[in-house]
């Protein structure tokens, strides 16, 4: 089919953005980390670059209890392991709605949307969210209903663009996936009736990533030789082309007018070759002007709905996707932006750190100069600090890739020990490893230091006993175990 046919469909992925005239710009937050920042210093943060609208996975009250009365739109979300008992339980439902919805509205809360599932229907789940993402969708906008907030909070579903499909890559031979289509049509249905919008997410990045012949350029906006002619449309960046593939499922079936917002859009910085600062601010700018001109795409005109993905690095995010995973922030773990990006929201035109972020204190844990590499506790233990800290900017053209054997190994030790507090324990490694205040950073590759978070834990430090497991994980550094 050539590298359009669908790679288009696994590019549509997850990232985020809106523009004033809808809104504002949204991100996303998430909170899978093992030292997050203080939901105070996340909000404030949030004000300072002007985000008006954010979306988040759950609905913890520390989370929703820092945005009272800051005005910012927020998108509170359902896991996907909690449908099965909302869908079969009506009063479990309620029960959600009074106590994540209903209470924070009443305190201030400005939620606009429930966000029921995160990607329920994506190939990789195997069909077990199928049966119940509608029910739970219907028992929740019931609870709103019920709640008197039906007017005011609506619900949707975020759902990856692998839910339509065109057979020769054309927005407009675009349709609903076969397995899955009259469930998606019934879900549209109920969306439409309720005044509801359809919530995509959309990643140029995963086709780059997945499909080694995908034309780079045409991943971001600056026009390629290379675009899609659909009629007399060309289509020259594939957000367009992803978009409208979607507006054309929607318009086969009678819904052309729907709402749709995207829910999630970005690149990543770290963790493999396409993934670095310089790819994420050309397309992380490229599609704000894209849709700063509220010109829309070919087939649906007008401003467009969407939010940043993502906010902050997640450094506990499931890798199985690929070490990428933990690197989609527009800002560090500890809110550093990691390069210029104007968002048209602050005077400065760039993005603002976080303030009064606390850290611990300003020591590594590195390998001992006089460490042989043929130590035989040397492979287990990076095998341990890898598996139990992280390692995903360890490898080929990541940040860290300019690092010989000796500093792989400094910041595998380095990420156990920051991630378990600085415990002195963290950094024992059979007496390889040494405690040192001289920051063995380089241009591009940083050791970081732990944030001083109340709400982190550290890990049980116990002397660890190496296990199969923890030998075969070995096996996925190789770069860092060259020496081998």
């Amino acid at each position: 089919m050539g590298w359009w046919s669908f790679s288009l469909v696994l590019g549509v992925v997850c990232w985020v953005c809106s523009v004033g005239s809808v809104g504002g710009i949204g991100a996303n937050w998430g909170t899978q980390t093992s030292h997050p920042l203080s939901p105070s210093i996340v909000v404030q943060m949030l004000k300072d670059n002007g985000f008006q609208k954010v979306k988040l996975f759950d609905a913890e009250d520390g989370t929703l209890s820092a945005l009272r009365k800051t005005g910012i739109e927020v998108m509170v979300g359902i896991p996907n392991d909690m449908l099965a008992t909302l869908a079969s339980d009506m009063s479990a439902a309620e029960k959600w709605v009074s106590k994540n919805v209903s209470g924070h509205v009443s305190d201030g809360v400005n939620i606009r949307y429930v966000a029921v599932g995160n990607e329920p229907f994506l190939q990789t789940y195997n069909g077990s969210f199928l049966q119940t993402t509608f029910p739970a969708l219907q028992n929740i906008q019931g609870a709103l209903i019920k709640a008197g907030l039906s007017n005011q909070v609506k619900v949707t579903v975020p759902l990856n663009a692998d839910v339509y499909q065109s057979p020769d890559g054309k927005p407009s031979t675009g349709d609903f996936r076969d397995d899955i289509r009259q469930l998606m049509l019934s879900i549209v249905k109920f969306l439409s009736d309720n005044a509801a919008p359809f919530t995509v997410n959309i990643y140029p990045f995963i086709s780059l990533y997945s499909d080694s012949s995908f034309p780079v350029d045409y991943a971001f906006f600056e026009g390629t030789s290379s675009g899609v002619v659909d009629g007399n449309v060309t289509y020259s960046n594939m957000f367009d082309a992803n978009h409208d593939t979607l507006i054309w499922a929607l318009q086969k079936n009678g819904f052309g007018n729907l709402p749709v917002i995207i829910g999630e859009i970005g690149w990543p910085t770290d963790g493999d070759m396409n993934a670095n600062n310089q790819f994420a601010q050309r397309f992380n700018q490229g599609f704000m002007d894209h849709i700063s001109t509220g010109q829309g795409t070919p087939l649906r005109p007008g401003p467009v709905d969407a939010y940043l993905f993502s906010l902050i690095d997640e450094d506990e995010k499931s890798i199985q996707p690929g070490n990428f995973e933990r690197h989609w922030g527009i800002f560090t773990y500890d809110g550093l932006p990691k390069y210029q990006l104007n968002l048209r929201t602050t005077n400065s035109g760039a993005l603002v750190r976080a303030k009064n972020v606390k850290y611990l204190s300003k020591q590594w844990c590195v390998l001992k100069p006089t460490a042989s590499l043929d130590d035989p506790n040397m492979a287990p233990s990076v095998s341990y600090a890898c598996a139990n800290g992280d390692c995903t900017s360890l490898g080929y053209k990541t940040s860290c890739s300019d690092l010989d054997v000796r500093g792989n190994i400094s910041y595998a030790f380095n990420s156990y020990y920051q991630k378990n507090d600085q415990e002195d324990a963290a950094c024992g490694f059979q007496g390889l490893a040494t405690i040192t205040n001289k920051d063995p950073s380089t241009t591009t590759c940083r050791f970081g230091i732990m944030i001083d978070s109340d709400s982190s834990a550290s890990q049980n430090l116990a002397h660890f006993q190496l296990s199969a497991l923890q030998f075969v994980l070995a096996v996925f550094f190789p770069l860092v175990l060259t020496w081998l």
